[in-house]
């Protein structure tokens, strides 16, 4: 395996998306976060303030407590990170369909 290849099977991608429907991420939008985070291989973290929870975890999540405003970073590790980061950049778009 080449260096470029071994540095890309290892390169975590990063993302930030503001939460902007009125409810935040309260139970179902965190289902929804998480029915797309369990379709891809590889660890994804969502991030806020500082911490960091398993994006595949609906409780890990809802206690991140993300009111209308707040910014969320996603951390994947997966060869599909780009297709990822579409998924749940068109979810927050659409204001998880809360409005």
């Amino acid at each position: 395996m080449s260096e470029s290849e071994q540095n890309n099977s290892s390169e975590i991608r990063s993302f930030s998306l503001e939460v902007s429907n009125k409810m935040g991420i309260h139970a179902r939008p965190a289902a929804m976060v998480v029915r797309i985070a369990t379709k891809y291989d590889g660890n994804i973290w969502v991030e806020k303030d500082g911490e960091k929870v398993n994006a595949k975890s609906i409780m890990g999540i809802m206690m991140l407590a993300a009111a209308k405003g707040t910014l969320l970073t996603f951390h994947i590790d997966s060869e599909d990170g780009e297709k990822f980061e579409k998924e749940m950049s068109d979810l927050f778009t659409s204001k998880f369909q809360d409005e």
